[in-house]
């Protein structure tokens, strides 16, 4: 289980929790980790420094260092792969319907309990 959850203050009397992402690791180890809305997936890996995600390019779409696989279930929230996005996704390895690229999928309030799975290599030629 995550540690409670940390609440954000804003201006206002408004009090938000901060929705939690569990990163998957291949060999079954998880870190969760309790993301402000509007950061992107890779930038909180980063920021958590989740292994298995180098993000290269620093999430600027144009490597796929930060390839990771969504469940079905969130694609309807996150919508799917634009096409510069796709096209990257074509460089990656293992890729499949719930592929994405963690630097184009932005954090919401709705994300709570989203698992992100980090594929066992991440590979881009010449990089």
């Amino acid at each position: 289980c995550p540690p409670a959850r940390p609440v954000r203050r804003s201006r206002g009397f408004e009090r938000r929790r901060l929705p939690t992402i569990t990163y998957l690791q291949t060999d079954g180890s998880r870190r969760h980790v309790f993301v402000r809305p509007g950061m992107s997936l890779v930038e909180a890996a980063l920021r958590f420094d989740i292994p298995g995600i180098d993000a290269k390019c620093r999430g600027n779409c144009a490597c796929v260092t930060c390839h990771v696989h969504i469940a079905d279930a969130w694609s309807e929230l996150l919508g799917r792969p634009g096409p510069m996005e796709q096209s990257m996704l074509d460089f990656a390895e293992d890729v499949d319907a719930a592929s994405r690229l963690a630097c184009q999928v932005r954090v919401t309030e709705a994300c709570e309990g989203m698992i992100v799975t980090v594929p066992a290599t991440q590979h881009t030629p010449g990089l």
